[in-house]
């Protein structure tokens, strides 16, 4: 008995990149394009007949915006949905907006004018589809409020820092963790994967709905309580240390564990420079970035928090820390705010 293909359904205005998704998609054996539609009312009707495993949507479409179909899509048949976008900062709101309607990833618009860069995207494409179809999009996130207190402290400490990984699905746990921390007890440093444009749009968005300072770092930053460092699209970040104080690192080389910002270069620092006093948390993401670095922050006595399985959209990056003994605990996203809080008592 052969494996079952997944079946993908693409929803597209543009006959040529529905012809050139076509031909990448099904490069890979083990996935089929069930259709194809121009727009939302013949998407509607292809997902209620053909009950496709994954769509990609365009985020511009007429009639009805993809954004508006996401929407209406999530109520009533929820489908993980990839988003084509063409990947520039004006349209970075707009992808945000689809992740946080229940989009589950988004890919760059096809401009392939080579061989090389063909395949590469190929290879892409046909990895975050995998992802896709195997991730859990009912995790749900509970934003009713537990009401907890910030812990007062009589000064704050440069060392009370909380490090956040994250990657597919992390765009809408880090927003909903930093809505419920107590910004008086942390500075925050955070990595999440994206590329280059995104991360200011991401972090003006966290500064609106949360209420810490959120800036994109640009290295050289004092490390302040209730502030939150996103590192920049295609830089890594890490903390340095100078006269007892803490400051952002920011600077290209070459990518680690397959990603630039990598998770993996901001813990490793933060173990460097923290140690037993650090607090890190790795949340849903593909892949193996930042496992390493949170088992060097728990080596050194840090306190590390990993989340669970049930509350993750793809428990990749989670899963190999907690296979490495990476995680001091393992706890729900609704969890990880009180652990923390708890811990700081």
């Amino acid at each position: 008995m052969q494996p079952k293909k997944i079946k993908v359904l693409i929803v597209d205005d543009s006959i040529s990149i529905q012809t050139v998704l076509r031909e990448v998609i099904e490069s890979d054996p083990d996935i089929e394009v069930v259709g194809t539609a121009k727009d939302a009312f013949e998407a509607k009707q292809m997902v209620n007949d053909l009950s496709p495993d994954v769509i990609t949507l365009d985020v511009e479409m007429p009639k009805v915006s993809g954004l508006r179909f996401l929407e209406v899509l999530m109520k009533v048949k929820p489908t993980p949905v990839v988003m084509i976008s063409t990947l520039t900062k004006a349209n970075a709101d707009t992808t945000l907006q689809a992740l946080e309607l229940g989009a589950v990833d988004y890919i760059a618009k096809p401009q392939i004018n080579q061989k090389e860069m063909f395949l590469r995207y190929s290879k892409m494409v046909i990895k975050k589809i995998r992802m896709a179809a195997a991730c859990n999009i009912s995790t749900g996130i509970n934003h009713q409020s537990t009401n907890i207190e910030p812990v007062r402290a009589e000064s704050f400490s440069t060392n009370r820092v909380l490090a956040i990984g994250a990657s597919t699905g992390g765009t809408e746990a880090i927003n909903y963790l930093l809505s419920k921390l107590p910004s008086a007890n942390f500075a925050l440093l955070i990595v999440q994967h994206m590329p280059a444009g995104f991360t200011s749009t991401f972090a003006s968005r966290l500064d609106r709905t949360t209420d810490f300072t959120v800036v994109e770092a640009q290295g050289g930053e004092l490390v302040r309580p209730g502030v939150a460092y996103l590192a920049p699209g295609d830089f890594h970040m890490k903390v340095v240390r100078s006269n007892d104080q803490l400051y952002t690192d920011v600077f290209r080389a070459e990518k680690v564990s397959g990603h630039r910002p990598s998770v993996d270069v901001l813990f490793k620092s933060v173990a460097d420079e923290i140690g037993r006093h650090a607090f890190a948390t790795l949340l849903t993401g593909m892949g193996k970035d930042g496992a390493r670095g949170l088992k060097k922050i728990k080596d050194a006595d840090g306190f590390t928090v990993v989340q669970d399985e049930a509350s993750c959209v793809v428990y990749g990056m989670p899963r190999v820390a907690v296979e490495m003994d990476a995680a001091s605990v393992v706890t729900s996203l609704n969890n990880i705010k009180e652990t923390l809080v708890e811990k700081l008592r």
